[in-house]
């Protein structure tokens, strides 16, 4: 080697990691399924004594609206005629055997709502006061990441043949990560929404009802390049103010056919509230079991080795 001259590392023949496995896509987080609830009690005895979920301290404290935390995410229930989301909202909790305690002792007061539960092997599935499931699974790092607490999926029911449509959607205006296949529930879409989650579009014969409002909130890392490409096909919904957008219609890209209706809250990586620190509680912690420093539940699997 001549002196002062550096040798160039040939690449090697073949990585020794995917890379691939790190990549998120242009959806970073996702914040909050919105679902209104005619009566802010009943939903408190469900989300928060039955689920053993956690009512945000700071924000939105008052009567008219509640919003729930679980793991990073939220459910915010902001009180009005129900609202039913046309699917499934997935969630992922440590204990499954004490979810099933606590659904139990706070069924008699949801008695003459649409409140139910079944239980399966690795998961429990409920439907809300109001209708809306829930399908709650134990932590599975195979599944769900390192995920103890937390809501890993929505799922969308939506019309045959339009799974595909979605998939160019979100591939080609939010820059999402979009993978299609069947499985024995039919054909779907998974569009990445964070490190962990995902919106997955899964076609059903079933009638599907009206759409009726409900909302989810996603945070973009392209927040301009997502509004120019909305805007080019006439799409947005609300300029809400600096740091947020609203879009309702998903679109295939090819000819402008509709295919779904769901509205997006979508924020910026520069909102306020981006990855804000949620406080979630331990609900096995109560006046009777109190023990100082064991308050606060975890939403992740501990460090490996």
């Amino acid at each position: 080697m001549i002196a002062g001259k550096h040798e160039t590392a040939l690449p090697a023949a073949s990585p020794p990691f995917d890379r691939c496995t790190e990549d998120i896509g242009n959806i970073v987080e996702f914040g909050h399924v919105n679902l209104r609830v005619p009566d802010q009690q009943i939903a408190i005895l469900f989300y928060v004594t039955g689920l053993g979920l956690t009512r945000d301290p700071y924000l939105v404290t008052g009567v008219d609206n509640a919003w729930i935390n679980v793991g990073t995410c939220q459910f915010h229930l902001p009180v009005g005629p129900a609202q039913v989301l046309n699917g499934r909202v997935g969630l992922v909790m440590p204990d499954l055997d004490a979810l099933a305690l606590r659904l139990e002792r706070v069924a008699p007061r949801l008695a003459g709502t649409r409140f139910a539960v079944a239980r399966a092997d690795t998961a429990i599935d409920l439907t809300c006061p109001w209708g809306n499931r829930l399908r709650v699974h134990a932590p599975d790092a195979a599944r769900f990441g390192r995920i103890v607490l937390g809501m890993p999926y929505v799922e969308i029911d939506v019309a045959p043949g339009s799974a595909a449509g979605i998939a160019r959607f979100y591939r080609e205006v939010l820059a999402a990560p979009v993978t299609t296949a069947t499985d024995a529930d039919g054909p779907f879409a998974r569009v990445a929404t964070g490190l962990n989650g995902s919106l997955v579009y899964r076609e059903t014969e079933r009638e599907l009802p009206a759409y009726d409002g409900h909302h989810v909130q996603i945070t973009v890392a392209d927040f301009s390049g997502v509004h120019r490409r909305l805007m080019e096909r006439g799409l947005i919904s609300e300029e809400s103010d600096q740091s947020q957008y609203r879009f309702v219609d998903i679109v295939d890209p090819r000819d402008g056919a509709r295919l779904c209706m769901l509205e997006h809250e979508v924020r910026s990586m520069r909102h306020p509230m981006y990855a804000r620190r949620l406080v979630n509680r331990d609900p096995a912690i109560t006046n009777r079991s109190f023990s100082a420093g064991h308050e606060t539940g975890l939403w992740q699997m501990p460090p490996e080795g």
